[in-house]
């Protein structure tokens, strides 16, 4: 239900109101003065307040910039005497009032600018929904992982975050640079636009046109104006992923742009000024390519201004146990974990596809298993490893295969600590005790390996 506030010293023009905007199933609350109102407005959150200019303790205007102080996105409407509304128009709507009525008003005149209002203070809502949504999502906390090399990562970022300057993502295929490259313009005003360019995605002929925009009969097709990238990234961020792709002659022209702030669309003699954040992305070794001649040497180093790298899963396996949990609650509601074989295979495996793979591979399980824990038969044939088999202690072999040392050592690792906690009931004491560990190092190490998330299997 909305919240209509009335103010107005006028009793009986409140009652009128009031009586009127109740049979639309509004929730109104009176009062006849700025000091009862700014009482009130504490107490509840306004959808529309109502407001007469003249008030027998102060200005209705002033009034309702107070009120804006703590609820911005309040509507306000303004009655006013008919010969002092133009007057007050131009220093009201400065002060945020959204709408007028002038007396005397015929209810339906009301009824629709209050309609109108509401109407408006949804919108709102749900652009600040959104926003808050949008940068929930790319926050930083959405990186998952608790290893060195992402802690690390999530460190450098929270410092360049409000920095301008140029910012290159280094990372294999999958490895979630488009998410850092989000996260870091979200983390600032995500209602700013973010521009991704898939650079290697564009066909060669119209680069150019496609960055900078052109304006109509530049060439044949171009039948209108065009904003470009770079135009339509103002105030944001774009996005360069696939960077090295990039063909040598407009590496030229986007060095231009960032060593002068500015570009010219193809056809036009007008030059505009780019204020746009640019955050690259390259998943091969850009120093290599500027040796070859593929890559402009004076261009990587305008770019590579603050490097960020992102570590590929298998130099990250720590991280497995969280990035399985997150995704099985994304994906299912229903799947409550995987076993600690189907752990052992997944630690073991190499993941050329990074995040990426990993994903897709919970997804999918997700969707056939439906329910219950995901086991080792479940898993597709290429994740089920002899270097993942599960034997006794006691009577370890080593493949003629061979293994992953430092996968194969977590792995067990985790099978070790879980196995204690099972027997001793997740009493954290005694599963500390029987493994001959202190009692801090063993909290670390479940919350590390996020252990914590099995405890009620």
């Amino acid at each position: 239900m909305k919240t209509i506030l009335i103010v107005d010293d006028d009793s009986s023009l409140s009652i009128g109101l009031k009586r009127l905007l109740d049979n639309c199933n509004y929730k109104i609350i009176t009062c006849e003065g700025v000091e009862e109102a700014k009482k009130i407005e504490s107490d509840f959150k306004i959808d529309l307040a109502i407001v007469d200019l003249n008030l027998n303790d102060g200005v209705g205007t002033d009034l309702i910039a107070d009120l804006k102080k703590t609820q911005p996105y309040m509507q306000s409407l303004l009655i006013t005497g008919e010969h002092s509304i133009n007057i007050t128009i131009v220093s009201a709507i400065n002060q945020g009032v959204d709408y007028f009525i002038p007396k005397p008003f015929d209810s339906n005149t009301l009824l629709n600018l209050v309609k109108k209002a509401l109407k408006q203070k949804d919108i709102l809502d749900q652009n600040k929904n959104l926003k808050a949504n949008i940068k929930k999502q790319f926050d930083f906390k959405k990186i998952v992982g608790q290893s060195s090399v992402i802690l690390k990562l999530t460190e450098d970022m929270h410092k360049v975050a409000k920095k301008s300057s140029p910012i290159l993502i280094i990372g294999e295929s999958g490895t979630g640079k488009e998410l850092v490259a989000r996260s870091i313009h979200c983390s600032q005003d995500s209602s700013r636009p973010f521009i991704s360019v898939n650079c290697g995605a564009i066909p060669k002929e119209l680069l150019e046109s496609e960055f900078f925009g052109h304006v109509k009969g530049a060439f044949t097709g171009a039948t209108s104006n065009r904003k470009g990238y770079f135009q339509v990234a103002q105030e944001g961020t774009l996005f360069l992923d696939e960077i090295g792709t990039m063909e040598l002659n407009l590496q030229v022209k986007l060095l231009r742009v960032l060593q002068e702030k500015t570009f010219t669309p193809v056809g036009s003699t007008n030059s505009f000024v780019t204020n746009a954040r640019i955050i690259s992305a390259t998943n091969i070794d850009l120093e290599k390519a500027v040796e070859k001649g593929l890559f402009r040497k004076d261009l990587y180093y305008r770019l590579n201004i603050i490097p960020l790298k992102i570590a590929p899963l298998r130099e990250r396996k720590d991280d497995i146990p969280l990035l399985i949990e997150h995704f099985l609650k994304k994906h299912s509601q229903d799947v409550l974990s995987v076993s600690d074989k189907v752990l052992i295979n997944l630690c073991n495996y190499h993941w050329p596809g990074n995040i990426r793979e990993l994903e897709n591979l919970i997804e999918r399980l997700c969707v056939f298993k439906e329910s219950g824990i995901i086991e080792e038969c479940d898993l597709p044939d290429k994740y089920r490893t002899s270097k993942a088999s599960v034997k006794p202690l006691s009577s370890l072999e080593i493949p003629k295969e061979g293994l992953d040392f430092n996968s194969s050592v977590d792995a067990y690792e985790n099978l070790i600590l879980m196995e204690a906690l099972k027997k001793t009931k997740w009493n954290k004491s005694q599963a500390a005790s029987l493994l001959n560990l202190n009692r801090t190092t063993l909290l670390e190490k479940i919350k590390k390996k996020g252990l914590q998330l099995k405890q009620n299997l």
